[in-house]
C-alpha cells in the first residue's frame, strides 16, 4: 500500500524530531541523508523525464507488455516519495534539503531509457548499502535501510525486464560516496548555488571501450581519463564486494591503457577501480574509476515482454546512440572534472572537485557508465 503525502510528511517530521542529528568523523547524518537526497532526486527525475518522453505504446513496441508501464509508474512514484520523505525529515530536523538539480540523461528511446534505468537502480543500492555504515542514529540508519530494500526490488524488477538475472549474486556490492558521486555527476549539468557543499569528490573516469557483457575469466580493456606515472608497476585493479575487494591481474599498455582479468565470484552489475597498492581499496589510494561492467550471461525474457533470447549472444547492431551537450566549466561553477597527473593517490584525489551541486565534465568522462548501458540493453535486440 502506498502512503499519501500527509502520511509521508507526518512520517519524516516524526522521524526528524525523535532522533537529533549525529556526526560521525566530520560526516553528519544531516549529510549523509542530504546524499542520499541528491540520489533520490537524480531518480525522481529520470523516471520523469522518461514517463513524459515515453507513451505505454512506446513501451509496449519495444516488448514491454502490460502491466509493465503500469509498474514503471509505480517506481516513478516510489522515487518522488523518497524526495518528499527525505526533504521533509531534513527540514524537520532542521537541517537544509539540498534542491534538485539540472540533469542530462543520454536516453534516446525506450530501450536506452530501461538500459539506463537499470544502471541507476544498481547505483542506488549500492549507495544506500554503501553510506549505512556512516549513520550513526538507528531511527534515520532503519529509515534508510527501507529505501534500500525498495530501491533493490526496482533493481531486480528492471534486471528481470531485460533478461538479466534479477539477483545474480547473493550479496550486492557497497559503493562509498565518493565512488557513488563519481558515477552520478555524470548526469549532473548543474545545481542550485543554493546547495550546501557535501564532503565528497569524484575520482578520475576510468572507461571501458567494449560494451558488451563479459565472463568470468575474460579480459576487459579499461583507460584512465587523465594522465598516468610511466611506472605503473604498483598500479592494482580491484572489484568491489561486500566482504572486501578482490583483485584482479593487471596488464599495462601504455598511455593509462590497462586490461584486467574478471576473477571468480564477480556477476551481474559490477564495479572496478584502479588502486595504488593492493592492500585495500579506499579513498586515500584509488586513483580512478568506478568502471562498471556486467558480468554473466542474458537469462532470457522474465514473463515482463523483453523480447531478449537466453540462447543467443547480445548483438550491439542497432544500438541506440546516446548523445549530449557537455556543459562547460564556467556554465557549472566548478572545475572540470577531467584529472591531472597521478603520480600519488594524494594527487589524484586533489584533483578531484569537492561536491557542491554541480560539475564539470570530459566527453571520455561518460564511457564507463555508456559502456555498462549499452550491455544491458543490447539484450533488447
Amino acid at each position: 500500500m502506498k502512503f499519501s503525502s500527509v502520511a509521508l510528511a507526518s512520517a519524516a517530521m516524526g522521524l526528524a524530531q525523535a532522533t537529533p542529528l549525529v556526526e560521525r568523523a566530520q560526516i553528519t547524518d544531516a549529510d549523509v541523508l542530504n546524499y542520499a537526497l541528491t540520489l533520490e532526486h537524480l531518480e525522481a527525475a529520470f523516471y520523469q523525464e522518461g514517463l513524459k518522453n515515453y507513451t505505454q505504446a512506446d513501451f509496449q513496441k519495444a516488448g514491454m507488455q502490460d502491466p509493465f508501464y503500469a509498474n514503471l509508474k509505480e517506481t516513478a512514484s516510489d522515487e518522488q516519495q523518497h524526495v518528499q520523505f527525505l526533504t521533509k525529515a531534513l527540514k524537520a530536523a532542521g537541517a537544509k534539503p539540498v534542491e534538485a538539480c539540472t540533469y542530462v540523461f543520454p536516453s534516446t528511446d525506450v530501450k536506452s531509457f530501461l538500459a539506463l534505468g537499470s544502471i541507476l537502480e544498481g547505483v542506488g543500492v549500492s549507495a544506500y548499502l554503501g553510506a549505512a555504515a556512516s549513520i550513526m542514529d538507528k531511527t534515520y540508519l532503519t529509515a534508510a535501510g527501507s529505501i534500500l530494500t525498495v530501491e533493490a526490488r526496482h533493481s531486480a524488477y528492471l534486471r528481470a525486464a531485460l533478461g538479466e538475472a534479477p539477483a545474480p549474486q547473493p550479496f550486492d556490492n557497497p559503493l562509498d560516496f565518493d565512488e557513488v558521486y563519481t558515477l552520478a555527476s555524470l548526469f549532473i549539468a548543474s545545481c542550485p548555488e543554493s546547495n550546501g557543499k557535501l564532503p565528497v569528490k569524484a575520482f578520475p573516469a576510468l572507461t571501458m571501450p567494449s560494451m558488451a557483457p563479459v565472463m568470468t575469466g575474460a579480459k576487459v580493456d579499461l583507460m584512465v581519463a587523465g594522465d598516468m606515472p610511466k611506472d605503473t608497476s604498483d598500479i592494482y585493479a580491484a572489484f568491489i564486494t561486500v566482504t572486501g575487494p578482490v583483485w584482479a591481474p593487471l596488464e599495462s599498455t601504455g598511455a593509462g591503457k590497462f586490461s584486467v582479468t574478471v576473477p571468480e565470484g564477480i556477476a551481474g552489475q559490477s564495479y572496478v577501480v584502479l588502486t595504488k597498492g593492493n592492500k585495500q581499496a579506499t579513498d586515500d589510494n584509488i586513483v580512478a574509476g568506478p568502471a562498471i561492467v556486467e558480468v554473466g550471461e542474458p537469462n532470457g525474457p522474465m514473463g515482463m515482454g523483453s523480447k531478449c533470447s537466453g540462447s543467443s549472444k547480445p548483438s550491439m547492431s542497432g544500438w541506440p546512440s546516446m548523445t549530449m551537450s557537455m556543459p562547460s566549466a564556467s556554465k557549472t561553477g566548478m572545475p572540470s572534472m577531467s584529472s591531472g597527473s597521478m603520480t600519488s593517490a594524494s594527487a589524484a584525489a586533489s584533483s578531484s572537485p569537492v561536491f557542491n551541486g554541480a560539475s564539470g565534465k570530459s566527453v571520455s568522462v561518460f564511457a564507463s557508465v555508456f559502456g555498462a548501458v549499452a550491455a544491458v540493453a543490447a539484450f533488447l535486440q
